[in-house]
């Protein structure tokens, strides 16, 4: 199974997300751990979700392109 890595900052666009609360609790116990943002936490976790998902959501997105 492949690790997180969690790279340093980065630049990028805003956006407003509504996420659950046990999500947002989750993420902030590791964003804390490892003395991160949330903010880079989140974007680690969605880097490697996308990374990893499922092979025919990959060819599907990959179509799209």
């Amino acid at each position: 199974m492949n690790k997180l890595k969690i790279p340093k900052n980065h630049s990028g666009i805003s956006k407003t997300l509504r996420l659950p609360e046990n999500i947002v609790e989750e993420a902030q116990n590791l964003a804390d751990l490892k003395n991160l943002s949330f903010n880079r936490t989140i974007i680690s976790l969605l880097e490697f979700a996308l990374e990893n998902i499922d092979d025919a959501d990959k060819t599907a997105l990959n179509k799209n392109k």
